[in-house]
């Protein structure tokens, strides 16, 4: 079943048990208002006998007496002190109805009292002291307008239902066609590739139009992440396909009985530095991998002076030919070390390879941040490519690339965002290059 069929029956349900409850109602109450009218028309007829009757003589018999079986009229029944008919309009089965003592008495305490007898409807009222005036009529009078207000509610809800159902209908139908074309678009979005394009924007500000603002959202976001991955995948293929080549030159020459012994270590050389260069890529993809697929870091409580004095001990052997200091001092975070130390590595390779002489790490306490401070005495980084240099694969123009892949400083990024900081690049007062980390100081510190 459609979601039109189904809001549509749910209009017509609603109006529906609208009509139930507004016949029932009208129901109950024209029901008591046609008892109500009966009681007053017959207590009426009753006080009209009475003083119609007062001094005049009873007789014993009424001429042409109606039949109460077939005739819905009001009759009139005088009787005696003890209920003993003395005057009848009407009969019942050739006999004037009979009137229980039960009703006399309710009459003569209440000064009038109603009854059913039957499938009649009677008034008593004390008639002086010497008897009492019975006026009834059919109970088929009451019955019979009801059925009319019954049959009336039918015939008149049938149309109402009809027309609700159709309303429902159209008004879902109209409803549903903005989500119809969504629906539509998604399909030859998703079928074409076009992630490109947009739904219209709505002229009206209802809850579909938010829901179109929202999936043209989902397309901006789509694209972005579609093209993002586009570029990534062409990178990267870029970025292995050059050390692969080098491989495979180089294998060739091994491979190769006429090359010397000193081309043949040269080869053997550079294939080890190629293959130590894709691992270090492959690496880096991994990670940015681990970021894509949404896995956070586990953090835990760290000092952050021993993990850079450890770290720049070990960047000081790697890069003899460049001087590094290290200034640290007690810095308490939460975080992850090994990602800290990868982040560290990054920084310092990046200062390393474009450093003229020296290299600086310092880390210090800022109010609620610990600050680690990388600097360089390089080239440095336009002020215009500093905020870009962080985006994978993106390489600046001028003095500051290389054959390096651009990956360390967007896995940097990562890192920091991780343990809830922030990382920008600035230029030193002396020149050169520097990268300046921001990291929440655990409140101990």
């Amino acid at each position: 079943m459609s979601l039109r069929l189904r809001l549509a029956l749910f209009g017509a349900g609603v109006v529906a048990l609208a009509l139930v409850v507004f016949g029932v109602l009208l129901y109950a109450l024209l029901s008591r208002g046609v008892v109500n009218n009966q009681d007053d028309a017959l207590r009426t007829r009753a006080k009209d006998a009475v003083f119609t009757l007062h001094g005049l003589p009873v007789q014993s018999a009424p001429v042409a007496p109606v039949n109460l079986g077939k005739s819905d009229d009001v009759f009139v029944e005088i009787l005696a002190a003890d209920g003993t008919v003395l005057y009848s309009t009407g009969l019942l089965n050739g006999v004037p109805p009979h009137v229980p003592s039960s009703l006399l008495d309710s009459a003569r305490t209440h000064q009038g009292a109603f009854a059913t007898q039957g499938s009649l409807r009677l008034y008593a009222f004390p008639y002086f002291d010497s008897g009492y005036i019975v006026t009834g009529q059919s109970t088929r009078v009451p019955q019979s307008s009801l059925s009319g207000i019954v049959v009336f509610l039918v015939v008149s809800a049938v149309p109402a239902l009809i027309a609700a159902l159709i309303a429902s209908w159209l008004v879902a139908g109209r409803a549903l066609a903005p989500l119809q074309a969504v629906a539509v678009a998604a399909e030859d979005i998703g079928r074409n590739r076009d992630f490109g394009r947009r739904l219209p924007p709505p002229v009206s500000r209802d809850q579909v139009a938010l829901f179109a603002s929202s999936f043209n959202g989902m397309l901006d976001r789509l694209q972005e992440a579609y093209e993002s991955q586009r570029r990534f995948v062409a990178d990267a293929s870029h970025e292995l396909r050059t050390p692969l080549t080098t491989i495979q030159g180089n294998a060739g020459l091994l491979a190769s009985r006429t090359v010397s012994e000193e081309t043949r270590q040269a080869a053997a050389a550079d294939v080890l530095a190629e293959t130590g260069r894709m691992g270090r890529l492959v690496d880096r993809l991994l990670t940015l991998a681990r970021a894509d697929a949404g896995l956070g870091l586990e953090l835990a409580a760290i000092d952050l002076g021993p993990v850079v004095e450890t770290v720049g001990r070990q960047a000081a052997l790697a890069h003899p030919d460049r001087k590094l200091t290290v200034e640290v001092t007690e810095a308490v975070v939460a975080g992850d070390e090994d990602a800290i130390r990868q982040l560290l590595w990054i920084l310092l390779d990046n200062g390393f390879r474009y450093a003229s002489t020296t290299v600086a790490v310092r880390l210090s306490v800022e109010p609620g941040w610990a600050r680690l401070l990388v600097t360089d005495d390089g080239p440095g980084v336009p002020s215009q490519h500093r905020e870009r240099i962080f985006e994978r694969f993106y390489r600046a123009d001028g003095a500051r690339t290389g054959a390096h892949a651009g990956l360390g400083l967007a896995i940097a990024r990562w890192i920091v965002a991780q343990h809830g900081g922030r990382i920008v690049a600035v230029e030193p007062a002396r020149g050169g290059a520097a990268f300046l980390v921001d990291v929440p100081l655990l409140r101990s510190s």
